[in-house]
């Protein structure tokens, strides 16, 4: 991987107002690829690694690139929350949940899923671990004490109104340097023993950066890796992470889909954003994950007939998209996150829907993640309820334009010598090349 010096990109963030045009040499085949979130307990009957792999030639054909496997680990039993416990509650960092199967089953996985020409990265969760993690006894001094001197359960925002205790865990002291190599001779375990291809962190944000910096450095070292963090910061691109989530998207969509925003969110998203990433930074689209799902909504509570719209403007702004499991088989109910409770597929009604979507990215360079794809330009129109853009990179020019409400529009757009008619929450795209 080709980087420039971690202090000095990290410097150049904090000085430049403007995104600065970073030379992160992401893996070659993360730069038109699309990302899917499979959770293994709940994905089939079994819940397991064998019963999974049984969809790959159906991901497959459906266009998936990256596999992103919530946490693998075995689960903490002591204050464990329900019956199964959470997955981001890791009792052993180098073992495999003997719910989902052995070590060698996912090398299976692992190694079937490259046979077809797809990824796998695993949930990785290094601010915390459960109660009974080994560490907890062997290496105290890894973990954040309370005035007493004593471990405690993980508190999240304890200066809120509403603080959240994450009970079941407890927080580890990243101060404490040993820690690091901990942690990342950890994460190297799984590259050498399961020939991974990355990892999606957990709270990646709530751990200094140069932890990261350093991890990434070292996992490379071992094989060359994508990298996926679960936060929005935008130094965590400088020289760790390919790829951060793209909250401000997605709550626009949701937005939007509730009637609370208009085009004009989303324009301001484009032209004016909040935050400013480096040029070269992957930004994760989606309309669900599995803490969407679980806790705050199906796509039939938070969208309603606006879901396949919210995923079109997903698949097709700047940004890889992600496709949660599930989705594609019309996910109508929140999933259980403590116990067992399966995806109810139903034929997989969505699946040529997603495979359209993913076939398009694939093929139009304009479309393509970071550096590899071209920014997107909002077109003026005469509707302000139909949202517009286009995206160009050289000869490749992909124009969208999107009904975000739930009545029939006509509208005019740049280029066109005719109105185009949109259903309700109804879209339109043009690819061609010059």
């Amino acid at each position: 991987m080709i980087r420039l010096p971690a202090l000095l990109l990290s410097a150049a963030l904090l000085a430049l107002p403007t995104a600065p045009a970073y030379a992160m040499d992401h893996v070659a085949w993360s730069r038109n690829a699309n990302i899917y979130e499979v959770n293994v307990r709940q994905y089939t009957q079994e819940g397991t690694f064998n019963a999974f792999a049984q969809h790959l030639p159906r991901l497959k054909k459906m266009g998936v690139d990256i596999l992103w496997l919530m946490p693998i680990n075995p689960i903490g039993e002591k204050n464990r929350k329900g019956p199964l416990g959470s997955y981001y509650a890791v009792r052993d960092y180098t073992a495999v949940n003997p719910e989902f199967g052995t070590l060698d089953d996912l090398r299976k996985l692992v190694k079937q899923a490259h046979a077809l020409g797809m990824r796998v990265i695993i949930d990785w969760v290094p601010n915390h671990t459960a109660w009974d993690h080994p560490w907890v006894t062997q290496h105290p001094d890894w973990y954040k004490k309370n005035a007493k001197g004593e471990i405690y359960a993980v508190t999240w925002n304890p200066d809120s109104p509403n603080p959240e205790y994450w009970t079941d865990v407890v927080g580890l002291d990243y101060s404490n340097k040993d820690l690091w190599a901990g942690m990342i001779e950890a994460m190297s375990y799984w590259l050498r023993e399961a020939d991974i291809d990355g990892f999606r962190c957990d709270v990646a944000g709530n751990l200094p950066t140069p932890f990261w910096n350093e991890a990434r450095q070292k996992l490379d070292r071992v094989k060359p890796v994508f990298m996926l963090a679960e936060s929005d910061k935008p130094e965590l691109h400088a020289a760790a992470f390919d790829m951060t989530y793209g909250w401000d998207s997605g709550e626009i969509f949701k937005a939007i889909a509730k009637g609370k925003a208009d085009a004009s969110a989303l324009k301001a998203f484009i032209e004016q954003p909040k935050l400013v990433f480096p040029a070269d930074a992957y930004r994760m689209r989606f309309t669900s994950n599995h803490d969407w799902n679980s806790w705050e909504g199906s796509d039939v509570e938070l969208y309603g007939p606006a879901a396949p719209a919210m995923a079109v403007l997903a698949a097709t702004l700047p940004g890889m998209p992600l496709v949660y499991g599930g989705q594609e088989g019309k996910l109508d109910k929140r999933i259980e996150f403590f116990q067992k409770d399966p995806i109810d597929w139903k034929g997989y009604p969505l699946a040529g829907f997603y495979a359209q979507l993913l076939k398009l990215k694939h093929a139009n360079p304009a479309l393509w993640n970071g550096q590899y794809g071209a920014k997107a330009e909002v077109l003026p129109t005469d509707n302000s309820k139909v949202f517009a853009f286009r995206r160009q990179k050289d000869k490749n020019v992909v124009t969208v334009a999107v009904n975000l409400s739930g009545t029939a529009q006509r509208v005019a757009l740049p280029g066109r010598t005719r109105p185009l008619e949109l259903p309700a929450w109804g879209h339109h795209i043009d690819a061609k090349s010059r």
